[in-house]
């Protein structure tokens, strides 16, 4: 059977924007410390990272104050989750036409 490889999506190609957006299918929103503690990141990786998929209208970022710290949090758009699910459900029938 020959796979569809376009039905992937690229911006998932890679496993850190995989991790950030496993990371936002289970919690709401997400700290950027908290990401970064989460997946075992730099701060220039990770934020390499949240930015593409920033671009990609993926995620959404708020930024804040907690006291008098800079809180920024990211968020997965319905965008951005529609998209992760199509990617999951295409390398799942992959797996499954496999076995």
């Amino acid at each position: 059977m020959k796979f569809n490889l376009e039905k992937l999506n690229k911006v998932f190609d890679n496993r850190i924007r995989v991790g950030i957006m496993s990371g936002l299918m289970v919690d709401e929103s997400l700290s950027f410390k908290d990401l970064k503690e989460y997946l075992d990141l730099t701060d220039g990786n990770l934020a390499s990272h949240l930015k593409n998929l920033e671009d990609s209208n993926y995620i959404t970022v708020t930024k804040g104050f907690v006291g008098r710290k800079t809180n920024t949090t990211y968020s997965a758009t319905e965008e951005g989750k529609y998209a992760f699910k199509q990617h999951l459900a295409y390398l799942e029938n992959i797996i499954k036409t496999l076995k």
